[in-house]
């Protein structure tokens, strides 16, 4: 990993993540958030002012030391405990049924393989929990989806290997969750970066039998 990748980009992601257009959008994929909770790409922290009272401890899975080092003002003013958990969200050091909720958001886009690490969130999951998601991916409008494979190959290059060509509900399906509750539209933005799904995921009863994922590499 070069100095741009670890010293810039977490500073372009922070700034970019971070626009107050997102707050509802944010504020919607956390909306009954409870108990003890696992985060996949924390960042900066933006999720935290969002998750409300009933949240009394969140482990947070983060790779960047810059962007864990950016989060400590927003880490020490939320009213529970964070700790850093991991850096590797398909490989979660927690054990098995043992989180309420987990937490997605900007996040699997990025991933290498998404299908793991959203398997990884269901084994770490209580069985009536939650996996709690707003992502951006492959538009349903096929113009906006011909840019989006355009601009795929620069998009990983210039932000730390994001995709635009990802499904996260066909990637959630693919993991395990069930994934009726989740709604998508176009957010604030270009479009081809702004096709979002939001919402939340139960985990299903039954673990997939193979999980091998669709996502473009």
């Amino acid at each position: 990993m070069g100095f741009y990748d670890r010293h810039i980009l977490p500073r372009v992601i922070d700034r970019a993540c971070g626009s107050a257009a997102l707050v509802a959008w944010r504020a919607r994929a956390l909306e009954g958030l409870r108990g003890r909770v696992v985060e996949i790409g924390f960042g900066t922290g933006h999720n935290l002012s969002l998750m409300g009272d009933a949240v009394t401890e969140l482990l947070a899975v983060e790779p960047s030391s810059v962007a864990w080092a950016r989060s400590k003002k927003r880490r020490q003013d939320c009213g529970f405990p964070v700790t850093l958990a991991g850096f590797d969200g398909t490989r979660l050091d927690i054990e098995d049924g043992s989180c309420d909720g987990a937490i997605s958001t900007f996040t699997l886009c990025t991933v290498p393989d998404p299908v793991e690490a959203l398997s990884e969130i269901r084994r770490v999951l209580r069985p009536d929990g939650r996996v709690h998601l707003l992502e951006h991916g492959l538009a349903t409008d096929e113009r906006v989806r011909r840019w989006q494979r355009r601009l795929d190959p620069l998009e990983r290059c210039l932000a730390g290997g994001c995709h635009l060509t990802r499904d996260p509900i066909s990637l959630a399906r693919q993991a395990g969750f069930d994934v009726s509750g989740l709604d998508q539209g176009f957010g604030p933005g270009p479009r081809p970066w702004m096709w979002l799904t939001v919402g939340t995921a139960p985990r299903l009863g039954e673990a997939p039998s193979a999980q091998t994922s669709s996502a473009p590499l």
